[in-house]
């Protein structure tokens, strides 16, 4: 488990690059204010816009979510404990006034980055001064 990034997957990486280089600034890695053991992947915080990049295994992707041979009933169960605390997560968030997107590792950086421009754009005109911070 030690080997499990918290941060700066390869999925994470890619995307981040891609809207680096579209001039996109964010924080990475973030504390949610209501439990800071709970952490964003990407943050914008004028445009209030929060991402998370979910893996497959740890998240529950109906996709390429594979049970594993041992311990399986513990693993089913971390499964379905992981998936509510992500749906508890972005609707505290979302009471909050923040907009909250969920992507798959496995989904395309391209798309994600384009999904992600396109919210951000949006966002920034319907909040234009506002300089709210996640973690105030």
């Amino acid at each position: 488990m030690m080997s499990n990034r918290r941060r700066d997957t390869g999925p994470e990486l890619a995307v981040r690059r891609l809207l680096h280089a579209q001039g996109l600034r964010y924080r990475v890695d973030v504390p949610l204010e209501f439990d800071r053991r709970r952490r964003a992947d990407i943050v914008f915080t004028r445009a209030r816009l929060v991402v998370f990049i979910d893996g497959c295994f740890w998240h529950g992707c109906d996709q390429h979510y594979t049970v594993p041979a041992t311990h399986a009933e513990f693993w089913a169960e971390k499964r379905v404990k992981n998936m509510a605390r992500d749906t508890e997560t972005d609707q505290r968030l979302e009471g909050a006034g923040w907009s909250v997107l969920r992507f798959w590792e496995h989904e395309s950086p391209n798309a994600i980055a384009a999904t992600i421009t396109h919210a951000y754009t949006t966002l920034r005109v319907e909040h234009p001064k506002e300089d709210l911070a996640l973690d105030d």
